[in-house]
């Protein structure tokens, strides 16, 4: 997603169970809507999303296994 972007979670493809639990813990849930608000200055580590209403940042690699669909 590139910024100001806004989708919604299509589904989440985590390596491992634990993973895919965290996400979930955080808020992360099919049909969520999302905006993509910053991404981090150095190789693009981190993000910054709107999550309904609350922002969550997440590297890279965690953010990589949330599949979003632009609306």
């Amino acid at each position: 997603m590139s910024f100001g972007a806004v989708g919604r979670v299509r589904s989440i493809e985590a390596e491992t169970a634990e993973l895919e639990a965290k996400l979930r813990e955080v808020g992360f849930a099919e049909g969520d809507e999302v905006e993509m608000l910053a991404q981090g200055p150095f190789k693009r580590r981190t993000v910054a999303v709107r999550l309904n209403r609350t922002i969550v940042a997440l590297r890279g690699p965690e953010a990589a296994m949330i599949r979003v669909e632009l609306i």
